[in-house]
């Protein structure tokens, strides 16, 4: 995830273990795109697309449980391509996404549904590099009460260290009372400049 704030970030932790090949499908967009050409949207063209792929779509017979039976936590960055990085496929996972990837107690709900209704075991976290959420700070919401005069029920969940933050995700996830299965919680950070996925020591 990224955002263009002109904020510092403070010094980063890491450690090298377990890192395995990853690739990412990032891709920038020509200087004369916009989101709108000729009052034709983006969201024009997505459903467009839906009924070229529909035309060629054929049920393939899925039960909503996941093949893998995992559940992959990540940042909503537009530069993780999961399925492609992970080697997975339809059917395969739950993947539960947002800004900077972190464990909410709406992820811990998505969580819970995932393991107790539909039977997911294992709990992949993934951060990356260069994440938006280390250029702002909690004062974001402030800044959003002065502007629209309401402050945000929700936190930013914003951090300076993107080590130290799976870590704490891992810890949320394996101290939640509400989820069964917390013995194959992981963490890990992506490189998006590489494409490689370097394990955290929960420690």
């Amino acid at each position: 995830m990224t955002f263009f704030v002109p904020l510092h970030s403070g010094p980063r932790a890491g450690t090298a273990s377990n890192v395995m090949d990853m690739t990412t499908s990032a891709s920038v967009p020509a200087a004369s795109e916009s989101a709108t050409v000729a009052d034709h949207t983006v969201t024009d063209r997505l459903v467009e697309a839906n009924e070229r792929y529909a035309a060629a779509f054929a049920d393939p017979g899925m039960d909503a449980r996941p093949v893998q039976r995992v559940a992959v936590v990540a940042c909503m960055d537009a530069r993780l391509d999961l399925h492609a990085a992970l080697g997975l496929k339809l059917g395969d996972c739950h993947t539960i996404r947002n800004a900077g990837g972190v464990v909410t107690d709406d992820v811990i709900r998505s969580l819970t549904i995932s393991q107790r209704a539909l039977g997911t075991r294992s709990v992949a976290l993934i951060h990356h590099t260069g994440c938006g959420m280390e250029t702002i700070t909690e004062e974001f919401r402030h800044d959003l009460e002065l502007e629209v005069g309401q402050r945000p029920a929700w936190a930013v969940e914003a951090f300076r260290d993107a080590d130290q933050d799976v870590r704490q995700s891992i810890e949320r996830v394996r101290t939640s009372p509400f989820l069964l299965h917390t013995e194959d919680v992981r963490g890990f950070v992506f490189d998006v400049k590489t494409g490689l996925l370097r394990e955290v020591d929960p420690a």
